[in-house]
């Protein structure tokens, strides 16, 4: 199948996994499907773009914090994301946290179902020295 199907049913999935975060965590309210699929649509986008380049800003912080500051810096992108768009409401930086750690979880199974077999497998070979 063509790639840009795949690219809408994972939107769609992703969209899906966004309803099922607000069910989840509290302090997150969706008031229908379509400003799910807005809210996917803007996550991806600043996910795609905004992230690494924020992810490098920040990488002196994430070192000295072990990586920790990258879960801050996702619960942010995720407050603010879903924060411009009508209908999704998160309440506080907590849900904003935890909804950040759901949704990561299951947008990656949404990726992992999605992707063709084989191409995230990694095979590790130990072979013996004579």
């Amino acid at each position: 199948m063509r790639p840009g199907f795949w690219m809408l049913i994972q939107w769609l999935l992703n969209a899906v996994a966004l309803m099922v975060t607000a069910q989840l965590v509290d302090g997150i309210t969706i008031t229908g499907f379509v400003p799910a699929l807005a809210a996917a649509l803007v996550l991806g986008l600043i996910n795609l773009f905004l992230k690494p380049v924020l992810l490098i800003l920040t990488l002196p912080a994430s070192i000295l914090t072990l990586g920790l500051f990258t879960l801050i810096l996702n619960a942010l992108l995720f407050w603010a994301g879903t924060g411009l768009v009508a209908g999704v409401v998160v309440e506080d930086f907590w849900a904003a946290f935890w909804g950040a750690i759901v949704y990561s979880i299951l947008t990656w199974v949404v990726s992992l179902a999605l992707s063709p077999r084989g191409t995230d497998t990694i095979v590790i070979k130990i072979q013996r020295r004579d």
